[in-house]
């Protein structure tokens, strides 16, 4: 399991030109599901996500969490985070997990995140969206999760 964070001012996810879901201050996610992932994984990376220090304190300083102030979080389904890109021009995508294990694990780290967050928005998995986000930083952080 991946998660690419970008921590952000604000952040939306447009389906069929309809915002289907959006946040303020928090952590835009995109999330891929590896072939070989686990439920067990998703709890670890929930927290992990939850947890890292990636705002910045009364003297600048990455020193606050998600739950530290309050911020919200929006977890779009990537599978791309799964592309091998290593041979020819087409990027293949045999590592990343078939759509009804991919969409399993998706929503039960969604489930995980909004044990601790109030505010958690999705895209829609499997869909074609259009992201949008005001990236505050920038940072970007890219976390492999492990069992």
């Amino acid at each position: 399991m991946r998660i690419v964070v970008q921590r952000v001012l604000k952040a939306s996810v447009t389906v069929e030109g309809s915002i289907i879901g959006e946040i303020e201050k928090g952590a835009l996610v995109l999330l891929g599901i590896h072939k070989d992932d686990l439920p067990e994984q998703t709890a670890w990376l929930a927290n992990k996500l939850i947890n890292l220090r990636m705002f910045r304190d009364s003297e600048q300083k990455m020193n606050l969490s998600l739950l530290d102030i309050g911020g919200s979080v929006l977890v779009v389904s990537q599978f791309t985070l799964y592309g091998n890109c290593e041979s020819g021009r087409r990027p293949d995508f045999f590592d990343a997990a078939h759509p009804s294990k991919a969409k399993e694990l998706y929503e039960k780290f969604i489930k995980e995140l909004s044990r601790d967050i109030p505010h958690v928005a999705t895209g829609s998995f499997g869909a074609d969206m259009q992201v949008s986000l005001v990236n505050d930083g920038p940072v970007t952080f890219i976390l492999d999760a492990k069992v």
